[in-house]
């Protein structure tokens, strides 16, 4: 079994498709094709089942994905160690972070951590915090930038900034001036939110918990899974959000009324990095550390 193997092997479970899998890797088909049946064939195992011109799992197969997924973490935490023992910071730098973290506070850091360090190369993934998490536990990310509180787990986090978050409204909407907001006001609204496992969302249920109320109590008209989608929806409804005051300060241009939380106890959270306690902590990741740490 080689790494070449492991790679092929995954790219085609991933995709369901020899020839999307085989220009994702930039090889051709029978290369691929070759790759899969020799695995099959030095471990006397199927790993797909061939259906009409797909490919689909088999048991084994599905078994085995978390093993490979594994390996290549592996292999990849030795490169960046190999890598690391030359006297120059240099090499890659793979990031997930949060989208409100993505968005507004990572760039001018990533472009720092360039201008310092030309010879480290970037690769950024964008998703929610709990997908940002999940990529450094599982060996997908080097570290990871998210938002709020996370479930306890063996990951190591550093707070190195603070949120806030804020009630967002259409600018003609009733309560865009009323001092009165509280309980009641917050069950007469229209709510949209962010997904489940957002740094965002989990905040809000937090805000709320603290004013005796769940998300079940609101009229929840849609889930979005980005603060742009969120923000558009507001604009063009009557209906309410909760927002990072960084993704929104530049919303009062788009007919947008932005309220700070006076009527409960203020909002305020962490963004933080995330690192593997147990993966070797390379120099591109040190200088990484200390411009996060940075004011």
């Amino acid at each position: 079994m080689t790494l070449d193997q492991i790679r092929i092997f995954l790219a085609v479970a991933k995709r369901g498709h020899v020839t999307r899998a085989a220009q994702a890797l930039n090889l051709t088909q029978s290369a691929v094709s070759a790759s899969i049946a020799a695995l099959e064939a030095q471990h006397g195992v199927r790993l797909f089942d061939r259906v009409g011109r797909g490919i689909a799992l088999t048991g084994a197969g599905r078994s085995f994905v978390t093993t490979a997924e594994a390996l290549l973490a592996q292999a990849e935490t030795a490169r960046l160690a190999l890598d690391d023992l030359a006297q120059a910071t240099r090499g890659h730098l793979r990031i997930h972070a949060s989208q409100t973290v993505a968005s507004y506070w990572l760039p001018p850091r990533l472009v720092a951590l360039h201008r310092e360090f030309p010879e480290i190369t970037l690769a950024l993934s964008v998703g929610n915090t709990a997908q940002a998490a999940q990529a450094v536990a599982e060996g997908a990310a080097d570290m990871g930038f998210v938002e709020g509180t996370l479930p306890a787990s063996d990951l190591r986090r550093q707070v190195v900034a603070r949120d806030e978050l804020v009630l967002v409204l259409a600018r003609d909407h009733p309560l865009a001036r009323d001092a009165g907001i509280g309980v009641a006001a917050y069950r007469r609204m229209t709510w949209i939110l962010r997904e489940p496992g957002s740094g965002t969302r989990t905040e809000q249920e937090a805000h709320l918990r603290g004013m005796g109320l769940s998300v079940a109590d609101l009229d929840v008209a849609l889930e979005l899974p980005s603060n742009e989608a969120v923000l558009a929806a507001v604009a063009a409804s009557d209906c309410a959000a909760m927002l990072s005051y960084r993704a929104v300060g530049a919303s009062r241009l788009r007919r947008l009324a932005v309220r700070r939380v006076t009527w409960a106890e203020k909002p305020v959270r962490p963004f933080a990095v995330l690192t593997h306690p147990k993966r070797h902590r390379t120099r591109a990741v040190e200088a990484m550390l200390a411009l996060a740490r940075r004011p």
